[in-house]
């Protein structure tokens, strides 16, 4: 299993110590799940996503995480192409109910 906890951790400043109080497990255990010399209970693996404000699968996988950059390189072509997506439809509808009306 793989998991995002040491760079969760980074990005939000906290040590091990602080994480493992937060969730009510000894610090050394973050460190064992960061190394994946260990596998959470899903009590477990559910207060680190709680705790994050992630949903579980952001922050564990069964499969390696592309890098975070890429994920939201990716959501942001999303957003794009799904904008595009809808200018196109609000166009072909106004050309739909105006006819005939030319645009510059």
């Amino acid at each position: 299993m793989f998991n995002r906890i040491a760079v969760l951790r980074a990005e939000r400043a906290i040590s091990r110590k602080e994480l493992a109080a937060a969730v009510g497990v000894n610090f050394q255990t973050i460190g064992y799940l960061e190394r994946d010399e260990y596998r959470p209970s899903v009590e477990l693996a559910l207060k680190l996503s709680q705790y994050f404000g992630l949903p579980l699968e952001m922050v564990f996988s069964l499969k390696p995480f592309a890098p975070i950059s890429a994920e939201l390189i990716e959501a942001k072509l999303d957003r794009v192409a799904k904008e595009d997506r809808d200018v196109s439809a609000a166009v072909a509808s106004s050309e739909t109910l105006h006819p005939g009306v030319s645009r510059r």
